[in-house]
């Protein structure tokens, strides 16, 4: 029992870290930052510190990527200087004693402004490639149109749009993979809940998502987050606690704000390059619907890439190819 009670202790406490990448204007980092009164957790890695920055911003609500996000980005950090960080109340962003009652989406636009300035002090550099995922395009949406001059192009990797319709896309996928797969338990259970997601009072069960491929199709991410929390070096025990906390204070007012606030609504132009990247069998956030926004929205160049194999996670799936569409629009952009 005492070398059990020693491994838990051990989990719960032991110093965390990023692992180093040789060169010597290489940069890899993790701490804490100190961003509109509170800490931040930020993971700063590249092969050469002067490359153009890509700030991510992670989706959930309240789900860091940093725990598993290293064994994808490779090949970006050759060419940028990839950040994470850990939104206000999520991950190791989550303190216990902090009062979070007053979360809102505009405290965490106006957290990823501040981080951004950071950043490129910190760095030397003017102005960041800003990449949302999945919620996380919400947050960099509103970001990129309150403060076009800070960014060089917004993209958006798994793009939120109006949810009733993406919402709609996501049970009508499900009910026909669950009919073609003759389980009718399922098909019932998505039934029951049809009148309450056409009405936006409830989303798609996202196991029934995942269950048929609508979540991913070439990685496991949950898997990846086990693993993530059992043996990288980012996060040890005690922030797996965190993590788990920040989901469960964050979800349901950030989610019930965003449902109440279309970002259709909130966000009709950009001012500045705008690309859209999805997953063909992305049903977390649905292709219509984003292709729908897309069209609508106004922007000085925009683009929609639509990636074949790859559903709500294209940027791991298909790294790879990523990794080279990455590299082309920013020569572009450049240019």
């Amino acid at each position: 029992m005492a070398v059990v009670a020693l491994i838990v202790a051990g989990g719960l406490i032991f110093p965390t870290w990023t692992p180093r990448i040789k060169g010597d204007h290489s940069i890899s980092t993790l701490g804490q930052v100190e961003i509109n009164g509170t800490g931040h957790e930020v993971m700063i890695r590249g092969v050469d510190r002067r490359n153009p920055i890509v700030i991510f911003v992670h989706g959930g609500p309240g789900c860091s990527e940093i725990p598993y996000v290293r064994k994808y980005q490779d090949l970006l950090e050759e060419n940028f200087t990839i950040v994470h960080y850990d939104q206000r109340g999520s991950g190791k962003s989550y303190h216990f004693f902090e009062d979070y009652s007053n979360l809102s989406t505009d405290l965490l636009v106006d957290d990823l402004l501040a981080l951004t300035d950071y950043i490129t002090e910190k760095l030397g550099q003017e102005k960041v490639l800003l990449i949302g995922h999945s919620y996380g395009t919400y947050i960099g949406m509103k970001a990129a149109a309150k403060a076009p001059d800070k960014f060089v192009a917004y993209i958006g990797i798994g793009q939120v749009a109006d949810p009733v319709k993406s919402e709609t896309d996501s049970l009508a996928y499900a009910v026909e993979q669950a009919k073609l797969a003759g389980n009718l338990k399922d098909v019932e259970r998505l039934e029951q809940l049809r009148e309450s997601i056409e009405k936006g009072e409830r989303i798609t069960p996202r196991d029934l998502i995942r269950k048929y491929g609508g979540a991913a199709r070439l990685i496991n991410e949950n898997r990846d987050y086990v693993m993530g929390f059992l043996f990288a070096p980012e996060y040890n025990w005690l922030d797996v606690i965190r993590y788990f906390r920040g989901v469960s204070v964050s979800q349901d007012i950030l989610l019930a704000e965003q449902a109440r606030n279309n970002i259709v609504d909130a966000v009709g132009r950009l001012d500045i390059p705008c690309y859209f990247v999805m997953g063909k069998y992305d049903y977390m956030t649905s292709v219509n619907a984003a292709r729908e926004y897309f069209d609508a929205l106004e922007a000085p160049v925009k683009e929609f890439v639509l990636f074949d194999k790859s559903a709500h996670y294209p940027q791991f799936e298909e790294k790879e190819r990523f990794a080279e569409w990455l590299n082309k629009t920013w020569s572009e952009l450049a240019s």
